[in-house]
């Protein structure tokens, strides 16, 4: 017997002036899923693989109308009521959720909030909740498990967060996991050590496994079956070897052609790099960045144990030039993006912008430098307001900076700076809960663009992003880069996509830099151990 069944799945979202005509989300989905079978949805941003989940976890938004039948086991999903659903949901179906920030409390430190699923779905308290939960977050290699039970969501990194997602999914010891972009924020390793898990978990436990991803060498490796999604609806569907090696719809052989690879022979430049003038000053330069987070005490009496995320990092970035920042989750990226965003005050070093130290720089003065340095976070959920329109957003650094045109102007350059990144004007109307992850992303990358900085800084601009769409935004880097001259400070896990677009790379393991040149030569020829261990976790990757 089917452990689920999907029949002419319809989803029509009713929207404020619409509802005489509502929105087609989903259009006549149907597909089935034995005991212990593995399913992959991919397709780009808004082709209703989200809404498929949510509609099978009975958490469709308000004004969703839905259709058809859905049935887990010889449960009918469409007859529940929100009694029976929270004894299912949780329980029978659990769910990874696209963005761990948004989906965890930032209120409740990690330990509290895994212990809820395991009070309500198996009866363990106290000090049985707790060995549980640690068991969970071991098994899921969250470094230093122990003393991320009372850790808050905001003291853990983007992969770390994934992580305790997972382990709040498994906690209940569903028959269906939906893993929905589950390892969207996650390094190479982690990512492909996540992956094993799942599958660990499915064929131990004869869970179903419905995965969720726009990386095709993801899901290529990891389900038996594959559903391709466009626009609400199936264009192509098979058993997944099937369908990569021989895809019948262009669609499919479109999304195929997109994604970079660790083979592909050069950068995505049609210019030849700039040459850089040695006698000419960078216009980054980093040294020595050195920086400690102090971690929460393990005991009262003990003095609170120290985490060193940077040490003595150094590196110079021309006009014009992109570098590449890598590593595992954990090893020092971001907090490097946020000291030179000058968000944080490192224990030591400089970051000299333009031949300023950041640091040393008045309120005034501070606010005058960053018209011309931007960044784009990693979290499209919590960098965008919920109660701003994309307008608002997008044109919030023009507001910021005091140099805010009138109304008719700021909504032409908001509406330009969403058309580079392959968003429409009527959108500008819109608000953040309205797009998908990856739409929101590009929301970010709009809003980062608007200023026209000479420097950003990308914090995983691109993990959020489907194939296409990520194609899409390479190309317009690259083309602002050499119209502008624009430098990129592009931190990414993933390792092709920095091959395609970055000039210089840094490897970051731990916090210091363990291998440093062009990407050709370190993907290559890694010399550090390291580096060799991040290329053989790429999923689907060949190096040449």
């Amino acid at each position: 017997m089917d452990l689920l069944k999907v029949d002419a799945l319809f989803v029509h979202l009713l929207t404020h002036g619409q509802e005489a005509n509502p929105s087609a989300i989903l259009r006549g989905l149907s597909f089935t899923l034995p005991r212990g079978g593995t399913l992959g949805l991919i397709g780009e941003s808004g082709s209703g693989k989200s809404m498929t989940a949510l509609a099978l976890m009975g958490l469709l938004p308000e004004g969703a109308q839905c259709s058809g039948a859905m049935r887990l086991g010889q449960t009918e999903l469409q007859d529940l009521d929100e009694t029976q659903w929270c004894r299912v949901r949780g329980k029978r179906i659990a769910m990874v959720f696209q963005e761990p920030m948004t989906a965890l409390n930032p209120l409740h430190p990690i330990g509290r909030q895994l212990a809820e699923p395991l009070r309500l779905h198996r009866g363990l308290r106290g000090a049985a909740a707790r060995a549980e939960a640690l068991h969970l977050l071991e098994r899921v290699q969250l470094p230093q498990a122990a003393r991320r039970l009372a850790a808050y969501p905001h003291q853990l990194s983007g992969g770390q967060r994934q992580r305790v997602m997972i382990a709040m999914a498994l906690a209940g010891q569903p028959e269906l996991l939906l893993a929905d972009e589950p390892t969207t924020a996650l390094d190479t390793t982690l990512q492909r050590e996540v992956l094993n898990l799942i599958a660990t978990l499915v064929r131990e436990d004869g869970m179903g496994l419905i995965l969720i991803s726009h990386d095709l060498d993801v899901v290529a490796d990891r389900v038996q079956n594959l559903l391709v999604m466009r626009d609400g609806a199936m264009v192509e569907s098979g058993p997944t070897a099937a369908v990569f090696a021989h895809p019948t719809q262009p669609y499919t052989r479109e999304l195929q052609a997109a994604r970079p690879r660790l083979a592909d022979p050069a950068p995505m430049r049609t210019q030849v790099a700039p040459v850089i003038d040695a006698t000419q000053a960078p216009l980054l330069r980093v040294q020595g960045l050195s920086q400690r987070y102090r971690l929460p005490r393990e005991h009262l009496l003990q003095a609170a144990p120290r985490l060193q995320a940077l040490q003595a990092v150094s590196f110079e970035l021309h006009a014009g030039r992109t570098l590449g920042v890598v590593g595992e989750s954990g090893s020092g990226k971001s907090t490097l993006g946020r000291l030179v965003m000058a968000l944080e005050t490192p224990q030591e070093g400089q970051v000299l912008f333009n031949g300023q130290d950041l640091n040393r720089l008045n309120a005034a003065a501070l606010r005058a430098a960053r018209a011309q340095f931007q960044m784009v976070f990693q979290d499209p959920y919590g960098s965008l307001d919920p109660r701003r329109s994309v307008l608002q957003t997008v044109t919030e650094p023009l507001l910021a900076l005091g140099s805010m045109p009138p109304p008719l102007q700021a909504r032409e350059r908001a509406a330009a700076a969403l058309a580079e990144v392959g968003l429409r004007s009527s959108d500008l109307d819109k608000f953040p809960h309205e797009f998908s992850g990856g739409q929101r992303q590009r929301i970010a990358i709009a809003r980062a663009l608007i200023t026209r900085p000479r420097l950003i800084v990308a914090d995983e601009a691109l993990s959020a992003l489907d194939v296409r769409v990520q194609a899409q935004v390479l190309r317009l880097l690259q083309d602002l880069q050499e119209r502008h001259g624009t430098a990129y400070l592009f931190i990414s896990h993933d390792l092709a996509v920095v091959k395609q677009l970055c000039d210089e790379v840094l490897v970051l393991n731990q916090g210091r830099v363990v291998e440093r040149g062009a990407p050709q030569q370190v993907f290559t020829q890694p010399q550090h151990a390291y580096t060799q261990s991040l290329l053989a976790a790429m999923p689907g990757q060949v190096v040449r």
